[in-house]
């Protein structure tokens, strides 16, 4: 995916106001990381954002891709999620749009929907209950039950298994 160029800029502007804002320094590695995962579409996990790098000759530690992200995501650049998984997936979220995540079981694909009802059922949350909601999550653990993922069928004869002795 190519970058826009519009986001990118907006992105380093609050990056680096973030890192002056902690006396960190402005370090290439820093910005290259940021423009490498504002480049790319989806969800990521360390290791490939570290290999994608590495593969693009970028001299960038695991350590320093560690330490980027963990700064991306405190000034909300990035956002971190645990999917029942012990490997944390990341995604940019800058421009923020709202969206939510349904996990296969199976192969661990991750698809993003968003629902308008969503924003609805939100809305007359606040409304009874007197809060403003900051930010939600909301996760789907399904079975994608494709012929073509690639763990196809063995947790469904795990489930049948289960229902057949409770």
């Amino acid at each position: 995916m190519a970058l826009n160029q519009a986001v990118y800029e907006e992105v380093t502007k609050i990056f680096k106001s973030y890192l002056e804002r902690k006396q960190l320094r402005k370090t290439p590695e820093r910005f290259a990381i940021m423009e490498e995962i504002y480049s790319r579409t989806g969800h990521f996990d360390v290791e490939s954002l570290y290999i994608s790098m590495k593969n693009k000759n970028y001299r960038v530690s695991r350590a320093t891709v560690y330490n980027t992200l963990d700064l991306l995501v405190d000034c909300d650049l990035v956002t971190r999620h645990q999917f029942g998984r012990n490997i944390s997936q990341f995604e940019k979220s800058y421009p923020s749009r709202q969206h939510d995540h349904l996990i296969c079981t199976d192969c661990n694909k991750v698809v993003e929907f968003c629902d308008p009802r969503l924003y609805n059922t939100q809305k007359m949350v606040e409304e009874t209950y007197q809060f403003k909601v900051i930010h939600h999550s909301l996760t789907f653990f399904a079975s994608c039950q494709k012929e073509n993922c690639e763990n196809f069928g063995k947790n469904l004869a795990v489930y049948s298994q289960r229902s057949v002795h409770d």
